[in-house]
């Protein structure tokens, strides 16, 4: 792994905690953040173009719209764990991280059926109480990222994409953004095409 945040030896025995999955694979993985924005041409993009990803939703900006990822789920989308209303974890107590990331296990299962087995913390931020608390609902492992598309641009926290890096990016649209989802898709898939790079499912890897 490489980036920043991973684990720490105080960290060991918790679920590890990464920015790059270490592969020689010219592979990165395409994560998607929250559920605000819910563009059936986002889906209908993803779907025709084949492009596999993650989304780490939370309750909060999902907002009700279940059956759009229900929809995507269907269409080989894997949903994850982004807290129930996206707080910033490091400053709540160990029961109300608890109730933020179990409860939105029991949310996902709710509607869904099952639980994640992956966690994004809000902003990248967590303590040990996080990764704790994590464990005990059930999480294997807290993907971060190592770069962020947005429409027309990528910001790297290295200089570059790399084999195995994360790539977040966010359900948002023209009312979050200076552009659209779809805009900031193009710039993804034409920089890691650009670079190289195939786009590989997150799950398969880890």
């Amino acid at each position: 792994a490489g980036g920043f945040g991973v684990n720490g030896p105080r960290t060991r025995g918790l679920p590890p905690v990464f920015t790059r999955v270490p592969t020689r694979d010219r592979v990165v993985f395409l994560t998607i953040d929250d559920g605000v924005d819910q563009d059936p041409a986002t889906l209908r993009m993803l779907r025709e173009l084949h492009v596999p990803y993650t989304a780490f939703l939370s309750d909060d900006a999902v907002d009700g719209g279940w059956e759009y990822f229900r929809a995507a789920h269907e269409q080989g989308a894997a949903l994850q764990n982004h807290t129930l209303l996206h707080r910033y974890l490091p400053g709540l107590s160990r029961a109300a991280q608890r109730h933020e990331i179990c409860g939105m296990q029991d949310t996902l299962r709710r509607h869904y059926g099952r639980a994640a087995t992956l966690f994004r913390p809000p902003y990248g931020s967590y303590n040990r109480d996080t990764l704790e608390v994590a464990r005990s609902c059930g999480i294997r492992a807290v993907p971060l990222w190592e770069a962020e598309v947005f429409p027309g641009r990528v910001v790297y926290r290295d200089s570059d994409l790399h084999p195995g890096d994360l790539v977040l990016t966010h359900f948002q649209g023209r009312a979050q953004w200076n552009g659209s989802m779809a805009d900031a898709l193009r710039t993804f898939l034409r920089t890691v095409t650009e670079k190289g790079y195939a786009v590989a499912r997150l799950e398969d890897y880890i």
